[in-house]
Parts: structure tokens; C-alpha cells; sequence
């Protein structure tokens, strides 16, 4: 008893001392990045067990979420989630080069401002960081913090958020170098330009090895207008001028909550970020294994950049949408060429869908591929079909190309 209390005493001793240190910058730290990732985040699900999933083509796989609680690192409910996590990790067996990661936050998860305010309170997060990682043998960890200094679905933001994120990303490189393994610190970031208003976006990078930019939700489940969800094309305003969501985009800039009135897309902040400094192989793009739904849609342009009667379906898992939309005969599959993108329309019943398909991730992956990117990452795994032909095939085969 004795031996384990010393034990614990030098870790509290040591552990402020390393995040004293110089931190090294990220391209100095242990992990080497050689190939593109293939990058998924998974939910776990009692359908889609640990052991049906392909991680033979996988780089990375992130299981989501921790939360903040107390001030620490920790699962909602460990006696769930635990063994779910350590299943996961028993199969690095199958693919011994997987990366097992672990995600703290997700959209409304709360507590990371009062967490990261201080010096003390980000070093307890960091600690139990440490014990986490240590504790079910990960090789990283993903930040989902959404969103430094802007409110997410209610979540606290204070003005110091943007210093102190920056401060927290230090803390954790310096932790995950102290382990004798190479350990990955990646973070999620919006696929919107004002978010990098609230970030030292170059400090920032000098101690995450990826940022994950989620080019999803482009439109958002709020939105009463269609239009792609998930774009990876760069389409201009001038290209959609008079429809109701170009006057919509149109609103929103002159009212200054947009910095311009295009369009969102993978292409668009994916140029911005490069832009701004960020090195390519640092940024991962987003896929999206789910679709969004409006309903009350008028069939001009099919149904594309109208004006709704609402949402139909907030968020509906690709799954499904193979199962039940693609076999339907009342729906049509269009595709857009500046976009990039599919989309289906259902004149019968003024049924509109924005997703992604086969065809437009593996065009993602291709253009991350002939960027220079870090790779794709997606949300989330449990969403695919879990037949032949499913969106991570794609993505895997012009992976190997």
C-alpha cells in the first residue's frame, strides 16, 4: 500500500513539471504521419459490434465520446463504456497499425470553458487525460470542443476561451510526449470560416498532428432552406443567384453573421485554412455517413437551394438511406457538378435529401489524396451500411489506388 501511495506521490510531484517544459512542436514530437489517414469516428452500437468492424481499412479510429465531468476526462457511464472501449482496442489484432483514439465533447457537451480557464483546472484535465490514455492502452486523443468562445447548442463561452484552448492544446502535446509511445493529438474544428475567429489557429497547430475540419453540416438541421450538407465543390454565389437560399446566404452577410455570401464546402475552407498558413498534411476533411431531410419542397431545380416547410428528417444514417430512399422508386438521384455532390428529390412527396453517396466520398478522398491533406475522417462509422458497397469500400478502394 505503501509502494502505490509513493508511486502516486512522485506522479503529482513530476507531472506539473512537464507542463513547465518547453513543448515541442508537433512536426518534433513522436508521431509520424507516411500515408493518408482513413479516419472514422464510432459510436458504439449494439448492431455493430468491435468485432464486425473492418479496421483492416482503417489508419485511425476514434471512439466517441468522453465528457468533461467534474473537471476530468471521463465516460458518462464507465461501466458501459469501458469494456465497449477495451473491445475495441483487442482489435489492433486484426490491423496492428490502427490508431485507437479516444474523443472528449461532441456537439453540446459542456464544461470545457470553466475546464480550460486556469492553469489548475486545465492541469487536472490533462492528468486524467494521462490516466485515461494509460489506462485502457489508446494511442491519442481528439479534442471536440464545439466551440472555443462561441456557444454550441447552449454550451459556456467566455472571451479567455480562445488563449486557453491554445494553452490546453500545449498541455496535452507535453503530456502525450511523455509516454514511450508515439501518441496522436488531433482536434475538431468547424467547416466555417468565422470559428477561426476564436482560435490561435497557428499556435494552435504547432501541437495537434491533425485538425479535423467537419465539412458536414454545411446546412444545418435548423435550416429552412435545401442545399448541400455536405459539399466537397466550391460553387460561387453568382452560380445559384435567384434562388431563395442565395438570398438567404445574401441576408446573412449583409446582417455581418456570414463573412461572405457563398456557399460552405470542403474546397471553400479547405483553401481558407492553407491560406491562413495551415500546412495540407495537417488537415483532414469530413465525410458524412448520414443525410438531412426537408419536406414541403417545390420541384424547381429539384428541389435544390428552395424554400422548405421545414425539416423532415434531422439526420437520418446512410444505412437507412440505402435501405429505404435508394430503393424507393418515388425518389431521384442528381448530381451536382459544381458541388460535388449527390442529392435526391421526391416530387410526390416534396421530399428533399442532402448526403453523401459512394461516388461523392470517394471523390473526397481523392481530392485529399491529390491536395496533399492529412486525409478523410468521417461521422460516424455505426451510420454505413453494413453490406457490400458501403461508403467506407469507397473510400478504402481510391484510398488504394
Amino acid at each position: 500500500m505503501l509502494g502505490k501511495f509513493l508511486h502516486f506521490f512522485v506522479i503529482i510531484l513530476v507531472f506539473p513539471l512537464f507542463l513547465g517544459c518547453n513543448s515541442k512542436p508537433v512536426q518534433e514530437s513522436k508521431t509520424e504521419v507516411d500515408k493518408t489517414v482513413i479516419m472514422a469516428y464510432y459510436v458504439p452500437e449494439k448492431e455493430y459490434q468491435p468485432e464486425n468492424i473492418p479496421v483492416e481499412k482503417l489508419t485511425h479510429i476514434i471512439f466517441s465520446f468522453t465528457k468533461v465531468i467534474d473537471g476530468e476526462m471521463a465516460f458518462s457511464n464507465p461501466e458501459i463504456s469501458g469494456p465497449k472501449l477495451e473491445a475495441l482496442v483487442s482489435q489492433k489484432k486484426r490491423n496492428p497499425s490502427l490508431k485507437v483514439m479516444i474523443a472528449c465533447g461532441g456537439w453540446g457537451a459542456d464544461g470545457f470553458s470553466d475546464m480550460a480557464l486556469t492553469d489548475e483546472s486545465r492541469t487536472k484535465f490533462i492528468q486524467s487525460a494521462r490516466s485515461f490514455i494509460e489506462k485502457y492502452q489508446l494511442d491519442g486523443m481528439d479534442m471536440d470542443w464545439e466551440y472555443p468562445g462561441i456557444s454550441g447548442a447552449g454550451t459556456k463561452a467566455r472571451p479567455e476561451d480562445t488563449e486557453n484552448f491554445t494553452q490546453l492544446m500545449k498541455g496535452l502535446r507535453q503530456m502525450l510526449d511523455t509516454f514511450d509511445s508515439p501518441k496522436i493529438l488531433t482536434f475538431a474544428s468547424a467547416g466555417w470560416e468565422r470559428y477561426y475567429d476564436f482560435i490561435e489557429v497557428h499556435e494552435v497547430m504547432k501541437y495537434a498532428d491533425f485538425m479535423n475540419v467537419m465539412t458536414y453540416d454545411q446546412v444545418s438541421g435548423e435550416s429552412i432552406y435545401t442545399g448541400h450538407h455536405t459539399p466537397l465543390g466550391n460553387v460561387p454565389s453568382e452560380d445559384i443567384a435567384g434562388t431563395p437560399f442565395q438570398k438567404h446566404l445574401d441576408s446573412l452577410y449583409a446582417a455581418k453573421e456570414n463573412p461572405d455570401n457563398h456557399p460552405r464546402s470542403a474546397e471553400k475552407i479547405i483553401d481558407f485554412l492553407i491560406s491562413e498558413g495551415v500546412k495540407a498534411e495537417q488537415l483532414v476533411i469530413g465525410g458524412a455517413f448520414y443525410g438531412r431531410v426537408w419536406k414541403g419542397v417545390p420541384p424547381v431545380n429539384n428541389g435544390l437551394y428552395q424554400l422548405s416547410n421545414d425539416i423532415h428528417i434531422g439526420w437520418l444514417s446512410y444505412d437507412k438511406i440505402r435501405s429505404q430512399y435508394e430503393a424507393d422508386s418515388n425518389f431521384q438521384r442528381f448530381w451536382d457538378d459544381n458541388a460535388k455532390a449527390p442529392y435526391m428529390y421526391n416530387s410526390v412527396d416534396s421530399l428533399f435529401m442532402s448526403y453523401d453517396d459512394t461516388v461523392s466520398v470517394a471523390l473526397k478522398t481523392r481530392y485529399a489524396m491529390q491536395k496533399g491533406l492529412g486525409g478523410i475522417m468521417f461521422w460516424q462509422l455505426g451510420n454505413d451500411t453494413k453490406i457490400k458497397g458501403s461508403l467506407l469500400d469507397a473510400i478504402y478502394v481510391e484510398h488504394q489506388k
